[in-house]
């Protein structure tokens, strides 16, 4: 499987919001979804395979020379096959392109597996959020990859 990377669109919002729900115990609403939608201030990235099915995404809200990942899933039957890794490192690239200075995201304490795959794009740990996230509560370790 080669998925392909795409701005995501209105018309990944149905696979979106159940990606949302397979993925998180608070997921986001479909009006949510669609505030992230890419324009001036977003990135919003998905992965597709060859017939369209949504496998993942990842976005960011960008603030000035500042990029903030709000959100990034995938499918979990697709996990572990490189779709995380397409979407971020497709996603340093717009920051790059977009001049920003640092991307940073939050990422729970005990996600082991998404902390492996910033760490290996070259984001450290800066900060900790002390019960950042609820359902269940847990500690947010705060990643930044400084691009200047």
């Amino acid at each position: 499987m080669s998925p392909r990377i795409c701005d995501a669109s209105q018309r990944h919002l149905e696979a979106l919001e159940a990606l949302e729900q397979a993925c998180f115990s608070l997921p986001w609403t479909r009006d949510m979804l669609l505030s992230q939608l890419p324009d001036e201030n977003h990135e919003f990235l998905a992965a597709e395979d060859e017939s369209g099915k949504l496998l993942g995404y990842v976005g960011m809200m960008c603030v000035l020379d500042e990029g903030y990942i709000s959100n990034a899933a995938v499918d979990p039957a697709c996990r572990r096959q490189g779709i995380g890794d397409l979407l971020i490192r497709e996603l340093l690239e717009r920051a790059e392109k977009r001049d920003l200075s640092f991307v940073t995201l939050e990422v729970r304490e005990h996600n082991e597996p998404a902390i492996a795959l910033y760490r290996k794009h070259g984001f450290s740990p800066v900060g900790l959020r002390k019960n950042y996230y609820e359902a269940p509560a847990e500690n947010a370790i705060l990643m930044t990859k400084f691009l200047k």
